[in-house]
């Protein structure tokens, strides 16, 4: 047997023996397969083959290496690879030094296989085969993380070395990326296709698997409280339940348990058990690898009670006594550690108000573990009064940083003063330019008693150039393009320009603010507008347009504010309102005029035909303390009056006020309450048709037409006319959705309120910015002198037109001229009249209840509202679902 015999020989075994203890192992191959004798290209992509194994030769106990041969050789150099095995000829061998060669060949890692032979002679020859190089990397399967998200994870990259450490790594990388995911049971199956001049394409085959489930949440040792009630205090929690599919914390995520166990302490700790501990968290896949099962070993300990409270201060002028009035803590009460805290927070924003910014109040516990009592010492120590320094701002491209620092209610040199602080914050998040949650840091001056505050902002996109269309459940379709700067010039000054088309209104608006004209808190404002509003009915589903009102004119605003908190405001404006009906629906030809007839509009409306003018002068004190744009604390009250008389043709006193207060809940529930109201009274004294009857002493279109309640339709409720139809015989026709006439008039006074629950989601749901909400509505719409109603029962019209027929309006059961019975008249035709009920006019409440969400969507802002109708009025207007929506294109 020669020595190239015995060498086959070697490897077919030592392959064997690799593939015997390969075939074993669940870990995926990750080496390349030996190649044939002529490579090419493979269509399908196979695993990669296993590790190759260290070759090694039958040697001679030593020898002299005679000369080295490099076979197989394609990208390197044989020098250098001869460099890499340590070999050169006149150097003594033996086998291990040979092992060694082969070795250090493999650990470079651009080799798949090396064969070492001629040992007899000492002409050796390494026969090599390079690792291929990558052409490209795939992925195959990732649906729920795209690619852009796995990519940089792959450290490998074409025109690299393959290598199968590396691919490893790789493979490592991407598991442990689907873990943070939630998904324990995927698996990534590397793969490669061979290509010609030693290339491999590099799949990676995933199988994502579902995300791992928490299927049962154990805690042992909890004796005093129900397990529900522990796991309620949980960020993870159970999978499964009817509404599990509206879960985001029901998968596994090993970074939460930690947070867990701290929220099981703080809830033991509120409830007294200031010994509790956890003794362990394990967490376990199932038995199919597809859910987890987490387990907790507590110890409660006993329970304790609050001992003795008392206070000592270090501060001069926040004496022990002061300290002590402002706990609220009860001695025997049950031990609550996050009141505790609380009062430290207390005492330390009290303490900020007379200006120690780094206030040190601090509670020193005296544990009584036999009779299990709790002492409490409240320590305030010592530190000197401090004052501002500096104040950074940074972050401010585009914003000026006047319009920032104007809004500090502390300025460079005054003492520190926590209060004020918090409100900057709260006055620089309402500006609505930069990102949410913003915060004034505090840090050391240049001595102990001098603070910097520092403010890192990060800006937001405040102009926008937008066209969008929409469908509105309202208006229908809906047009509109505006442009709008809310920081104009980064000097925060308001530039707004927009037209909106829709089947109901148009209009065009151009407007200007200067919230600090001259560099003083005065706001200065004003609009130009022309808007066209189109007013409907219902005739059973069909609206229909009944006036028009063409609104054209402009107003000026001032404001400044009387204190902190409060502001008053005073305007002008003057606009010109043209009324009128279509012509060809509503009027008719009298005695040779077309005029507006009563018959088909109404006198309600054709009283309102023509042009006026308002000149009216106003003014509105309001208060706001909310925390920003989107509030979760705080109140905002608002009182207003104009007055139309300086001039023009309408005279009268809109007063109107309106309320908010927003309660911050715990886990992110913000609760609020609205009310609203106002009245118009009349000026100038009672008002005639040309009939004599007497008109509401307020126009159709200055009247209040409430608020909108969710489950009622757009002037859904207050003062209306329903008209019905009588049939031929003289009875009235029961109304039907399809035969129903009903005309919103509006009403003198008004009132609504509503409570509100905004309801939290999780981390994912608030990115996309859902905002869902529980509500309840209640109002009413009243207070208007009754219109002149109209009783025809038979319409009598003349067949033959001529100098004496006239059109005639029966009563209802009378008949038309020379008519019986049951014989009709030779001169008329006669055709059902109607009949007129004036409904609505009552100030009795309406009550709706129902959900909605807001939802700040890619394609621009959508509403949509469930509400149910508990409480109505005969001849409201209910609608169970209504949304709107705009997109951007």
């Amino acid at each position: 047997m020669n020595a190239s015999t015995n060498i086959n020989i070697r490897r077919f075994g030592a392959l064997l023996l690799v593939g015997t203890v390969l075939g074993a192992s669940a870990t995926p191959l990750l080496a390349q397969a030996a190649p044939a004798a002529a490579p090419a290209p493979v269509a399908a992509a196979t695993a990669p083959a296993a590790a190759p194994t260290v070759n090694t030769v039958a040697a001679p106990s030593t020898g002299t290496i005679r000369s080295i041969k490099v076979v197989g050789a394609e990208r390197l150099e044989p020098e250098t690879i001869r460099s890499y095995a340590n070999l050169v000829p006149g150097q003594t061998y033996t086998t291990e030094t040979l092992d060694t060669a082969l070795k250090d060949l493999y650990a470079t890692e651009l080799f798949s296989d090396v064969v070492i032979s001629g040992t007899d002679t000492g002409d050796l020859i390494m026969t090599v085969r390079e690792n291929p190089v990558i052409n490209r990397i795939v992925l195959e399967g990732n649906k729920r993380l795209k690619s852009d998200k796995i990519t940089p994870e792959i450290k490998l990259a074409p025109r690299q070395i393959f290598t199968r450490s590396k691919v490893r790594a790789d493979v490592d990388r991407i598991i442990e990326l689907y873990k943070r995911q939630g998904r324990f049971a995927a698996t990534v199956e590397p793969k490669t296709v061979q290509l010609d001049q030693n290339r491999v394409d590099l799949v990676f085959e995933i199988s994502e698997g579902d995300k791992s489930k928490v299927r049962a949440i154990n805690i042992i040792g909890a004796d005093h409280f129900p397990v529900g009630t522990l796991r309620k205090q949980m960020y993870t929690k159970q999978a499964g339940g009817p509404l599990g599919f509206m879960k985001s914390n029901d998968s596994y995520d090993p970074d939460r348990l930690a947070a867990d166990q701290q929220k099981l302490r703080a809830y033991y700790l509120t409830q007294g058990y200031a010994d509790f501990r956890v003794v362990s968290a394990l967490a376990e896949l199932t038995p199919d690898r597809k859910d987890f099962v987490i387990t907790y070993v507590v110890e409660e300990g006993p329970r304790y009670k609050f001992g003795k409270i008392t206070a000592e201060s270090d501060l001069r002028d926040f004496n022990a006594a002061k300290l002590n009035s402002l706990i609220k803590l009860k001695e025997g009460s049950w031990f609550n550690a996050k009141a505790v805290e609380d009062t430290v927070t207390v005492l330390n924003e009290i303490a900020g108000t007379l200006g120690y910014a780094f206030a040190d109040i601090s509670p020193n516990y005296d544990r009584d573990s036999e009779k299990h009592i709790m002492g409490i010492t409240f320590h305030a120590n010592e530190t000197s009064r401090v004052y501002v320094e500096h104040i950074n701002i940074q972050g401010n491209t585009s914003t000026r940083d006047k319009v920032l620092r104007r809004e500090f209610r502390v300025n460079e040199g005054d003492a520190f003063n926590s209060l004020k602080v918090k409100r900057s914050q709260d006055r620089i998040q309402s500006l609505g330019f930069f990102q949410e949650k913003l915060e004034i840091k505090q840090t050391q001056g240049s001595s102990p008693d001098r603070v910097d505050l520092s403010l890192d902002v990060e800006e937001k996109s405040t102009g926008q150039l937008q066209l969008s269309a929409g469908y509105s459940s309202l208006e229908k379709f809906i047009i509109s393009a505006s442009i709008e700067q809310n920081n104009f010039r980064g000097m925060a000054q308001t530039l707004s320009a927009g037209i909106n088309y829709s089947r109901y209104s148009k209009s065009i608006q151009l407007g200007f603010t200067e919230p600090y004209f001259l560099d003083k808190q005065i706001l200065l404002g004003g609009d130009i507008f022309r808007r066209d509003y189109n007013s409907f009915n219902y005739i059973g589903n069909t609206r229909n347009t009944t006036y028009s009102q063409l609104s054209t004119g402009g107003d000026l605003r001032l404001g400044f504010p009387i204190t902190e908190f409060a502001s008053f405001g005073t305007r002008y404006s003057l606009i010109q309102d043209t009324v009128s009906l279509n012509k060809n629906s509503f009027y008719s030809l009298k005695n040779g005029v077309l005029s507006c007839d009563p018959l088909k509009a109404g006198r309600y409306l054709c009283n309102e035909i023509g042009k006026r003018i308002t000149s009216s002068v106003g003014y509105s004190l309001g208060f706001d303390n909310t925390d920003g744009i989107r509030p979760t604390r705080g109140h905002r009250l608002a009182f207003s009056q104009d007055f139309a008389g300086l001039g023009g043709d309408v005279k009268y006193l809109r007063t109107q006020a309106n309320a908010t207060k927003y309660f911050g809940l715990p886990r992110g529930f913000v609760f609020s309450i609205h009310g609203e109201g106002g009245y118009i009274a009349p000026l100038g004294g009672k008002k005639f048709d040309v009939e004599g009857n007497e008109l509401d002493g307020v126009r159709l279109t200055d009247r209040f037409f409430g608020a909108q309640l969710r489950g009622f339709d757009i002037r859904g409720i207050g003062p209306r006319i329903i008209r019905q139809t009588y049939n031929l015989a003289g009875g009235l026709i029961p109304p039907t959705k399809n035969n129903n006439f009903s005309d919103s008039l509006g009403g003198r006074a008004y009132y609504m309120g509503r409570l509100e629950l905004e309801i939290p989601l999780g981390a994912g749901a608030r990115s996309l910015g859902l905002r869902p909400s529980a509500f309840v509505d209640a109002g009413s719409v009243w207070s208007l002198t009754s219109p002149n109603l109209q009783n025809i029962g038979i319409i009598c019209t003349p067949k033959a037109i001529n100098t004496t027929g006239t059109t005639l309006f029966q009563s209802p059961g009378t008949l038309c001229p020379g008519e019986t019975a049951t014989t009709p008249s030779v001169n008329y035709s006669r055709s059902p009249g109607y009949r007129e009920f004036f409904l609505g006019n009552s100030p009795s409440p309406r009550l709706s209840i129902g959900i909605g969400v807001n939802w700040t969507s890619p394609f621009g802002p959508l509403r949509i509202d469930l509400a149910k109708a508990l409480l109505k009025q005969k001849g409201d207007e209910i609608k169970l679902f209504s949304f709107n929506v705009g997109t951007q294109f």
